[in-house]
């Protein structure tokens, strides 16, 4: 099985306002549209868009992926002006507008849509707006996804999850982070979709994924960012603790620009 002939496929929800996926409730599309364009949240999405997701995209060493970022076609013309100025440089990237509909059969078929019709697996990963990955992500999942062609070849759907990574949280003094060790956190959790498997990996929740597929936990060297911000879908609920994050020195920066190419200069002269 030739891992390099497997195409690879991101996805990345921008505010996009589907029915279902939020665990924070919206009466309607309309409503939830107004919430996720907000401009507060949206500064916010675009500074973590801008300084953490895409900065270790486009410096991967595999560069062989395509990048699908799904956005409303409802999106206000500002927002989607100043989004397609951001990845103009980046040709991996493929902005697809869709109305708001059910999550995750609105993502399946943005998924299929940008997939190649091919004989091999399709490698799949999907993040958030405010998450990102190592610049050896995408070389990792395709030399994983090739030690593991009898597996791929017996299954329609493998997980493969790097478990290692980061929380980081960006401000006007920098990068505020730790590391952690997670199993099946999204940023960083890949799949092989076999050729002509209906699903893909937005179809599945990532939390129970070894419940209906085989996954391979893949420790080693980070591999993600999970963001936090104040506008964490997942960290709306009451009673959700804040997590401490430090301040990175000199030292974690320096590490930060070497596996995620993340700046925190950059940063800094962002928020100035």
């Amino acid at each position: 099985m030739d891992k390099t002939k497997m195409q690879v496929i991101g996805l990345c929800r921008f505010s996009y306002p589907a029915i279902g996926g939020f665990q924070i409730h919206h009466d309607t599309p309309e409503a939830r549209a107004a919430y996720l364009y907000d401009p507060v949240r949206m500064e916010e999405r675009f500074a973590t868009f801008q300084s953490l997701t895409l900065p270790p995209l486009r410096a991967q060493t595999d560069p062989h992926f395509t990048l699908a970022i799904v956005v409303g076609d409802a999106m206000p013309e500002a927002l989607l002006a100043r989004l397609l100025d951001l990845v103009e440089d980046m040709p991996q990237a493929v902005i697809i507008p869709r109305a708001p509909g059910r999550h995750r059969q609105v993502m399946q078929d943005v998924i299929n849509q940008v997939r190649q019709d091919s004989p091999l697996p399709s490698l799949q990963f999907r993040m958030d707006d405010d998450d990102a990955v190592a610049v050896t992500f995408v070389q990792h999942l395709r030399e994983a996804a090739g030690d593991l062609g009898p597996m791929l070849r017996k299954y329609h759907y493998v997980g493969l999850d790097f478990n290692r990574g980061h929380i980081a949280r960006i401000g006007p003094k920098g990068i505020h982070a730790k590391p952690t060790v997670e199993t099946l956190w999204t940023p960083a959790l890949g799949m092989a979709v076999a050729p002509g498997a209906s699903r893909g990996i937005m179809n599945f929740s990532h939390a129970k994924l070894g419940r209906v597929m085989p996954v391979v936990t893949l420790p080693g060297a980070d591999m993600y960012i999970r963001g936090h911000n104040q506008f964490n879908d997942s960290r709306q609920k009451d009673g959700i603790k804040p997590v401490r994050l430090p301040l990175l020195d000199a030292a974690g920066e320096a590490a930060f620009r070497r596996t995620y190419n993340i700046d925190a200069d950059a940063i800094r002269a962002l928020y100035r």
